[in-house]
């Protein structure tokens, strides 16, 4: 097996070797075997009918042993992966699907699917790669689809058989809660304590083993991974509301696969404002203006869904709160995204997630006063990355509330 430290040159290589596979994909038969899979992950759709979902084992087609590589963005950012080196990756995943209703998994002709929900499961909530055996309904249809919140798909075919052939190992921590009545939430914060990350976490919660009995079902990964991170955000808050407020003003700013941030915090109570900035050229925007879109919550939080910037907003939000919750602090933020040109590819919100936390783990610029924080902000956006955000600082909410309102903690 290749070590985690020189697996980037291996993953080059592979890539080359299975995309020979993949432009020949016309010599696979119409019905297919491909044994011994190792799948990294579990994919639920919701693109059909809603209860109605696909739900699509993701393995490449052969076995690799190192197939966690395909599925794993923490370490993608970790290793500074290009986006290139993603897209080969992801292209030659084969996403072999069938269909179940969320609640009673059974599909529309009627025939019981139980069995390969239960695969399904058991795949997702693994602490390691399982080997199984699948054999496909039709010929192989390739493919990528770009989305702001999901990984890109590749190739894909009706699923007809799926067997798993390895032993499937769970975490004695997630064996228990999956066995305890309790709520999702309170699931999904037990494991949080014990290090499982965000990413396990979403696919642990889209098979529908977390919950009450009555009503554990499969969870579309779009929502499951928004899910995650504004359940662990809410928990974080609990604590945070609570803290004192930083000493000084704060900068940080960073740039990862083509999305740069501007971070910038101030002491004063709770409050979170996201601008995303769409560069011409740059993956969502074609044109020739700049598109924006923003959202912000206050102290007490959202009471509706950030409709603006979606799952870049509650994945943005996260790392924040894991950098505040580090530092026991306390205080109200203000995040700029610019996605450059250089982000010619959409691959999804967990970009997002890893660009802002390279930018809190670079070096920390600390201002006594708001208007030196403000100046410097101006500055790297003009000189790092020829955009001035002083329009955007001018028409945010969270500005105004901070030269508004009276804080009690302005009387002690």
């Amino acid at each position: 097996m290749s070590s985690k430290g020189d697996i980037r040159f291996e993953v080059i290589k592979k890539i080359a070797a299975i995309n020979f596979k993949y432009k020949n994909l016309d010599k696979i038969d119409a019905v297919s075997e491909l044994n011994t899979n190792s799948p990294p992950s579990v994919f639920i759709g919701s693109k059909l009918r809603y209860p109605l979902v696909n739900v699509g084992i993701l393995s490449p087609l052969e076995k690799d042993e190192d197939a966690w590589v395909y599925d794993s963005p923490d370490y993608w950012a970790k290793k500074n992966f290009r986006i290139r080196d993603v897209l080969g990756l992801r292209e030659n995943l084969l996403n072999s699907r069938f269909q179940t209703k969320v609640k009673d998994v059974r599909i529309s002709n009627g025939k019981s699917n139980q069995k390969f929900v239960q695969i399904a499961q058991e795949l997702a909530i693994a602490s390691k790669p399982v080997d199984v055996e699948i054999e496909l309904r039709r010929k192989i249809a390739p493919g990528l689809k770009r989305d702001k919140v999901l990984l890109p798909q590749g190739m894909r075919a009706p699923l007809k058989k799926a067997r798993i052939t390895s032993n499937v190992k769970v975490h004695r921590k997630l064996d228990k809660v999956m066995n305890d009545e309790i709520k999702a939430v309170e699931g999904i914060t037990e494991l949080y304590k014990s290090k499982f990350d965000e990413y396990v976490l979403s696919k642990i919660l889209s098979v529908g083993v977390l919950g009450l009995k009555k009503d554990k079902k499969l969870v579309p990964t779009r929502w499951s991974i928004t899910a995650i991170d504004d359940m662990i955000g809410k928990q974080l808050l609990e604590k945070i509301r609570s803290y004192k407020w930083i000493e000084n003003h704060e900068l940080f700013f960073g740039e990862f696969m083509g999305n740069a941030y501007l971070i910038m915090f101030f002491p004063n109570v709770w409050s979170y404002e996201l601008f995303e900035l769409y560069l011409p050229g740059s993956s969502w925007n074609p044109g020739n203006e700049i598109k924006a879109a923003t959202d912000f919550e206050s102290f007490s939080g959202r009471k509706t869904y950030a409709s603006n910037t979606s799952g870049g907003y509650y994945a943005a939000r996260l790392p924040i709160l894991e950098y505040l919750t580090k530092i026991k602090r306390q205080a109200s933020v203000l995040a700029i995204r610019l996605e450059l040109p250089s982000y010619w590819a959409s691959l999804g919100v967990w970009v997002v997630r890893e660009s802002v936390r390279k930018a809190l783990k670079n070096k920390k610029f600390e201002f006594t006063e708001i208007n030196e924080v403000i100046e410097s902000a101006k500055k790297i956006g003009m000189i790092k990355f020829g955009f001035d955000p002083d329009k955007v600082l001018k028409k945010s909410l969270l500005f105004e509330q901070m030269k508004t309102q009276t804080t009690l903690g302005k009387w002690f």
